[in-house]
């Protein structure tokens, strides 16, 4: 019966996309966003996460890495907060005690997850201007599966998107499969 449910979804979502992305939420400090901020970037990253999620939390040090890197090249980044049931509050203390370098953005309607397809924290979109999802997954491939972690990475994979597209050229691999806590989509 589940199955049933995909085909429309699929088809709004394919609707959606070719609609102008339109949104506004708000940062950690009540700065609103939209995605009209974004036709000026070569590239907007959105970083899925949950305040409680302890892989997002563990890739916050690489995600502020990877945007001190590509900030200055014109890619803009936010971490999208898509938990619905964390206060504002907690959810600014948890940007602050995290160390976050870019906005955070809490989606409790999931809108940017449904736009891009996320389904779980860690991942990230990679974006176009317009809002075209140009890649979605794993931000490395340091954890495959919750069972066995690598200690170092040795596919950077969310680096090579980003290079692909500064190059102008289309990533190569436009999805990788990320694991980690679920985005409960189901809840709005």
């Amino acid at each position: 019966m589940r199955n049933l449910f995909a085909i429309p979804v699929l088809i709004c979502g394919a609707l959606f996309a070719a609609a102008p992305v339109r949104f506004e939420l708000r940062d950690t400090n009540g700065s609103p966003h939209t995605a009209e901020e974004w036709r000026t970037k070569k590239a907007v990253v959105l970083f899925f996460t949950m305040t409680d999620c302890p892989l997002a939390n563990g890739y916050v040090p690489e995600v502020n890495r990877i945007r001190a890197a590509y900030d200055p090249q014109g890619v803009a980044f936010y971490a999208v907060q898509v938990d619905n049931t964390v206060s504002d509050a907690d959810v600014k203390k948890y940007a602050q005690d995290f160390g976050y370098t870019f906005p955070m953005l809490n989606d409790p309607r999931l809108t940017l997850a449904r736009l891009t397809g996320a389904k779980v924290t860690p991942e990230v979109a990679v974006l176009s201007p317009s809002g075209e999802v140009l890649y979605l997954g794993r931000i490395d491939n340091k954890v495959e599966d919750l069972t066995h972690p690598r200690y170092a990475a040795t596919e950077p994979e969310l680096r090579k998107a980003l290079d692909a597209v500064l190059a102008g050229k289309a990533p190569k691999e436009a999805r990788a499969r990320a694991v980690g806590c679920s985005i409960n989509l189901e809840s709005q």
